[in-house]
């Protein structure tokens, strides 16, 4: 039987990754798998033991990575990510940890830990992943990998939009700075820094919406 595909889909903050790429995998019948989420996951972690000021203890809390277990379970068919057997999906998107979660991510120690989970999730095929760095790093062999984009400032309006709508006061000039700041973060760090892959396909979604974007990358896949 022949294996099922490994999609790659990465890109920048607020271009509909994790949406669009839930969306693929239903369409196709294979998981989907939010690496992003992970990360905010331990970040989540990280502010509720090891916030000292305004700074993350980031030694202590790689010293403590053996003490976090992530899972996704799936609530009334909703994948939601579950830290200690608690269930944060709510949390994971707060200003706050997308605050600090750029300055988590770029830790390498952090950055293998859920690479060996996200590779033993992945390895049977039949698997739609995004992040920033899965068609560079995590799967490098990844059968179809794409590359989403968009504007700051549609970003920003989505993202800002996202966080009214699930009733978190915010400013969109801020939104606009947290995006911006780790747009930076995450393209410049030295450990899998977001890049798009050689033989990605570049998908620009700022005058696209979600249905659009979706009909696009699925034309690919066809």
């Amino acid at each position: 039987m022949k294996k099922k595909p490994l999609i790659a889909i990465d890109g920048f903050s607020s271009t509909g990754k994790s949406s669009i790429s839930k969306i693929i995998a239903q369409k196709l019948g294979v998981i989907h798998m939010d690496t992003g989420a992970l990360y905010r996951g331990i970040t989540v972690y990280a502010l509720q033991h090891f916030l000292e000021g305004n700074t993350i203890n980031i030694p202590q809390l790689i010293h403590h990575l053996s003490d976090i277990k992530l899972e996704f379970k799936s609530i009334k068919g909703h994948l939601s990510l579950f830290l200690n057997d608690t269930n944060i999906d709510p949390e994971i998107r707060a200003p706050k940890v997308a605050e600090y979660v750029s300055e988590v991510a770029k830790q390498p120690e952090i950055r293998n830990f859920l690479l060996c989970i996200q590779r033993q999730i992945a390895k049977n095929g039949g698997i739609v992943m995004d992040g920033r760095d899965i068609g560079t790093v995590v799967l490098p062999q990844a059968d179809y990998k794409f590359f989403l984009t968009a504007s700051p400032q549609e970003r920003a309006l989505r993202r800002y939009k996202e966080l009214k709508e699930n009733g978190i006061e915010a400013d969109l000039e801020e939104v606009k700075r947290n995006l911006l700041m780790r747009d930076k973060i995450d393209s410049e760090r030295p450990i899998s820094p977001l890049k798009q892959a050689p033989d990605a396909i570049l998908i620009d979604n700022t005058h696209l919406d979600k249905k659009q974007t979706i009909a696009l990358i699925l034309s690919y896949l066809k």
